[in-house]
Formats: C-alpha cells, structure tokens, sequence
C-alpha cells in the first residue's frame, strides 16, 4: 500500500508518496494527474490511496508541509524516513548525495571518488537521474565538474531554484 498527496509549490506541482517505511516518491510535475499517473506507472503492483482524501493530521500532511517549506523559503528540512528502492549501487549513490549538505555541491566525479569508484562517474549519473525521492535524495546537489548545471530529471530551472535558494542564509528572502 502507498500513499500520496499532491500539492503546488514553489516549483509546480508535487505528489509525495510513502509506504509504512517511509517516502518513496515525491516528484515535480506540471499537474496532479500527470504525476498521479507516473506514481502508478512506477509502482505498478500497489494499492494507492489519496491521503488528500484523510486527515490533515496525517505524517505525510506533515512531510509535504516541510518539503514544500524547503521547496519555497529554503527552510531546513528534518529528517523524513525513506524507503528507497534500486539497485545496490544506486542505494549507496543517494546515501552519498543525502551526505552533501545544503548549500553545497559536488560534480558527478567527486561522488564517484567518495564511493572508492573513481571511475563510475557516468553510473552516478545514471544514479542521479533514477531518483524518485526530488529534494530529499538531493542529486539537484550534483553538477558537472566545470561547476555547471548539468540534466536533471525536473528541469534544470527547477535545479537552479533549489540551489539558489539552499545558498542564502536561513530566514533570508530574495529580492524580486
């Protein structure tokens, strides 16, 4: 069983979604439907249930509210338990990428050296782009080793927003 709840943020629409274990989706996307969709397409076999329909009161209420504080004013985001499912190597990429810490970055290559696979650069990538956990499984921390935005699953605006707003001061607002 898994349940989801979608709502706007900053960045456009976001489903997360969780097992009894943890979050094991939350995705970006241009409408609830769309995402509802992929949500169904990447969990085939699981029962799904609309936490919007429940309780506000809910953990995942209470996680998307933090997530989506993140998202919009770069709050600190608490600790959310995961259920992440890959392959062994993908798990210990997204273990290194939850070790970066916000306001920080790292290219492709130094994650790879940071797993004693100096030359898997191309694999971490891959990890990277089959995240489906946006934000809390930080890979918009990832760039290119010249220091350059690179692909990112949501769209690169989306990558840069994440990160400009991870680079001010807690509490700051930016300008518009």
């Amino acid at each position: 069983n898994i349940e989801y709840l979608a709502q706007r943020s900053a960045l456009g629409w976001l489903l997360i979604a969780a097992t009894r274990k943890g979050v094991c989706f939350a995705q970006f996307g241009d409408s609830q439907a769309s995402l509802r969709q992929l949500l169904a397409t990447e969990f085939p076999q699981a029962m799904l249930r609309d936490a919007g329909k429940s309780a506000t009161g809910s953990r995942l209420h209470a996680w998307m509210a933090a997530l989506v504080a993140t998202v919009g004013q770069g709050a600190p985001l608490s600790r959310i338990p995961l259920d992440l499912r890959g392959t062994a190597f993908q798990i210990r990429v997204w273990g290194a990428l939850q070790r970066i810490a916000a306001g920080q970055t790292r290219s492709y290559s130094a994650v790879a050296q940071a797993l004693d696979e100096p030359r898997a650069i191309r694999v971490v990538a891959s990890a990277c782009a089959r995240n489906r956990v946006a934000v809390l499984v930080p890979c918009h921390r990832v760039l290119r080793a010249d220091g350059k935005l690179a692909g990112y699953r949501w769209g690169l605006a989306r990558k840069r927003a994440l990160l400009e707003r991870e680079a001010q001061p807690a509490g700051a607002t930016k300008a518009v």
